[in-house]
């Protein structure tokens, strides 16, 4: 399947080319910069991944994030998804990367969706912008919200 993508894009990018030189070399000098721009956030997921499975034997993500651990790590996973703070980018290739290491799909779902939903670090912004009432309601519907997608997580893929 990746072959079929890599062969779509190389095709799309001779049709570019033949099509207009100057826009499709400046598009490639975007591409470059918006790559270059990225590296170091890509290169610091690798890092963290790495330490992160380098810290955790697989044994301990079983036990703490794996399907036995039940509705404790469900809990577990989802506390540290609403309290950390880092991009998708980096949430699904580390969601990845604990799966393959034991972790259960009820647990990784929790914490995608309160990475995702639920902003423990950025209360304070909220907040100023939004008022405490809506910043409390919002993100204890949002924590409540991923709970609900965690269990349907676990009777579909479970």
């Amino acid at each position: 399947m990746t072959q079929i993508f890599y062969l779509i894009s190389i095709s799309a990018l001779v049709f570019s080319f033949l099509k207009s030189k100057e826009k499709t070399k400046l598009a490639l000098k975007k591409a470059w910069k918006s790559f270059e721009s990225i590296l170091p956030q890509i290169l610091s997921i690798i890092l963290l991944i790495g330490m992160l499975l380098a810290i955790l034997t697989p044994e301990q993500i079983s036990m703490y994030l794996g399907n036995d651990s039940g509705w404790i790590g469900v809990l577990i996973a989802a506390i540290i998804g609403a309290i950390i703070l880092i991009p998708a980018f980096v949430a699904f290739p580390l969601a990845a990367a604990l799966l393959d290491s034991g972790a259960g799909y009820m647990q990784i779902a929790a914490f995608v969706s309160t990475l995702m939903m639920v902003g423990f670090v950025t209360i304070p912004i909220e907040i100023k912008y939004f008022g405490k009432k809506v910043t409390i309601i919002r993100n204890v519907l949002a924590f409540l919200f991923s709970l609900i997608v965690a269990a349907i997580m676990g009777v579909v893929l479970g």
